[in-house]
């Protein structure tokens, strides 16, 4: 039912709504990274809903167009990314959610393909191993998921609402179409410039309330659009 639920989704919408880069050249040849050692302890536990995490690019690239580290994400060669995917992150019960399950290995077709997503083949093999493997079985399944709910998004136009005077972030919720507001946690970083954007769902993939809203709706937040 999961899974035909997420390619309800997919079939219902445009591809062009999978993600903010107007083109994304992918590398002939990627390596996969090692899976990451565990940050923390093994939970097995029921999923209750998801979390859908969304970075603003522009920002995390601000101090690091020169980092290696970033290089398919800032250098410019993918392309020049708005929201990337994070990750999709079960969820258990507030403030818990399941992490570390037993994870097959990543192929490099499997990085090199969801690049577009989420340009870091690092971050795609943690997500996968934190998450995912708690979610399906294979690598594949996770991220064919990923992209079937990424694609139901709406986008907003940020490039008006950077310039929008006395920005909050209910003004950015309220921006996300078809998304209730209630199921819309933004994150801003300690100088108040847009750092992610998460959508709660339920068991269903439906938005959901977010447990935990992140800014406040009265909080003035600025949004980095870089180049």
């Amino acid at each position: 039912m999961r899974k035909l639920a997420l390619a309800a989704l997919g079939l219902a919408l445009p591809a062009s709504a999978l993600a903010e880069v107007p083109q994304c050249s992918i590398p002939p040849q990627v390596s996969a990274p090692a899976l990451p050692a565990p940050d923390g302890p093994r939970r097995v536990l029921p999923v209750a809903g998801y979390t859908l995490a969304l970075s603003w690019s522009p920002e995390y690239c601000r101090t690091r167009a020169r980092d290696p580290r970033a290089a398919f994400q800032c250098g410019g060669k993918l392309g020049h990314f708005g929201f990337i995917l994070h990750g999709l992150w079960p969820e258990s019960s507030p403030g818990n959610w399941p992490q570390w399950c037993p994870a097959t290995p990543l192929s490099a077709e499997t990085v090199r393909r969801n690049l577009c997503m989420t340009p870091s083949p690092d971050l795609i093999a943690h997500e996968w191993a934190k998450h995912g493997a708690c979610m399906t079985a294979t690598p594949d399944s996770y991220f064919r998921s990923s992209a079937d709910l990424l694609r139901s998004v709406r986008f907003p136009d940020m490039v008006r609402l950077s310039h929008r005077p006395g920005l909050t972030a209910g003004d950015l919720r309220t921006a996300f179409r078809a998304i209730p507001a209630s199921a819309i946690r933004v994150k801003a970083n300690p100088r108040g410039w847009l750092d992610e954007v998460h959508i709660c769902y339920g068991k269903d993939f439906k938005p959901a309330v977010c447990t935990e809203r992140g800014a406040d709706d009265s909080t003035p937040i600025k949004i980095w659009r870089g180049r």
